[in-house]
């Protein structure tokens, strides 16, 4: 494991007075901060790369933190003095972003400038510049938020199993938290003005065939203003009860290359996903957009991964959307059957429930002993020059 300190404290604790710059001063000091936080960054990451073994890069802080101390046109400028965009810096940059909230909001006894050489917050300030740069990351793909509604401990452990869980780690019961993806079928969508700060990004979906007994390998293009991001995901059959979904970025190149084995069953998913913080929780709501099978238009569902069950739950939904329904394991809300050409009532691959045969290590059994195009993430380099 490598862990990459952070920028600020370094620079800060040099005897560097932020508060005292001038504006001019300061906006010279965030653009050398970021380009400084992006070359040590490289370095854990160079390193990473190059160990023979599992690696794990895990980041103090990330670059478009430094987005939260800055107006947004002086942000917009330093990315485009230094060709940056924020689906670089944010979304390909990085594979997981863990915000945990500050002591300051919601465990305001705990929180104090002792023993924090960078830290000079007021309890105000320290709240607001937390929404400022939680907000910095919203649109990331795979993003947690981590609050104070648990003692520390617990805490701690719930960003532990987050992380566990995007890495497919299984930690047993260890540090079970209960944390699970939920989807809600919402019926109409409010005027934009209706949300907090939100991201929009223009979403792709392609499913591809899968030469691995019931699983799912899919391909996704993710983006914003003509800057992409690329992943490829191969969904399995439950294991312990919970779903598995190995998550590989890929590169265009290697996009394109995959796109040779589309599965002409299943229609292209288009959609446009916002994503936003509400009562420190993170959605994700997918409007499906046409070309689309008539199932899907108008669709309108909310994602978030949370432990909060029932009642509890639904008074954290946003009450600016009309919710419906909770989805979550219904069939016909999944994506795999939403995107398929035929109709439900005729098709045989209508999916009720991902599971299959396994092996003694939990891996799905290979059709026909076929594997030199199953795309696992350990050997997607191998397999891609085999293409």
């Amino acid at each position: 494991v490598y862990r990459v300190p952070e920028t600020a404290t370094i620079l800060l604790s040099g005897g560097i007075k932020f508060a005292d710059l001038t504006n001019e001063v300061q906006l010279q000091f965030q653009e050398h901060l970021l380009k400084a936080m992006i070359e040590i960054e490289n370095t854990f990451f160079t390193l990473a790369e190059n160990c023979q073994r599992n690696c794990l890069v895990i980041c103090d802080r990330g670059a478009m933190d430094a987005s939260a101390f800055v107006p947004k046109k002086d942000w917009e400028y330093i990315m485009a003095k230094n060709g940056m965009n924020p689906v670089g810096l944010r979304d390909t940059r990085y594979n997981h972003i863990i915000h945990m909230v500050t002591a300051a909001k919601g465990a305001e006894a705990f929180y104090t400038l002792e023993d924090h050489l960078a830290r000079s917050e007021s309890l105000p300030a320290a709240q607001m510049l937390d929404d400022r740069a939680a907000e910095a990351w919203i649109g990331h793909p795979y993003f947690d938020v981590i609050d104070n509604s648990t003692e520390f401990d617990t805490k701690l452990r719930r960003m532990i199993s987050s992380v566990c869980q995007k890495m497919g780690i299984d930690t047993g019961d260890r540090l079970a938290i209960g944390a699970k993806k939920v989807k809600f079928l919402v019926r109409s969508l409010p005027d934009d003005s209706k949300f907090p700060k939100f991201q929009d990004f223009e979403v792709v979906h392609e499913y591809l065939k899968a030469s691995v007994r019931n699983t799912q390998p899919r391909l996704r293009r993710r983006g914003q203003n003509g800057h992409w991001s690329y992943t490829y995901t191969v969904r399995r059959p439950k294991i312990n009860g919970q779903q598995v979904e190995v998550k590989t970025q890929v590169t265009q190149r290697d996009y394109n290359l995959l796109l040779g084995q589309k599965d002409d069953k299943h229609f292209t998913i288009h959609k446009t996903r916002r994503c936003f913080l509400h009562n420190n929780q993170y959605f994700q709501l997918d409007i499906y957009r046409e070309p689309c099978h008539p199932r899907c238009k108008g669709l309108l569902l909310l994602e978030t991964y949370t432990t909060i069950e029932g009642k509890q739950l639904m008074k954290r939904l946003p009450e600016f959307l009309d919710i419906v329904e909770e989805v979550t394991d219904n069939p016909k809300y999944s994506m795999y059957n939403l995107s398929l050409k035929e109709e439900w009532e005729i098709t045989k691959h209508f999916c009720h429930k991902l599971e299959g045969p396994v092996d003694e290590l939990g891996n799905p059994v290979l059709i026909n002993g076929v594997s030199n195009v199953v795309l696992e993430p350990e050997h997607l380099n191998e397999a891609l020059s085999k293409i």
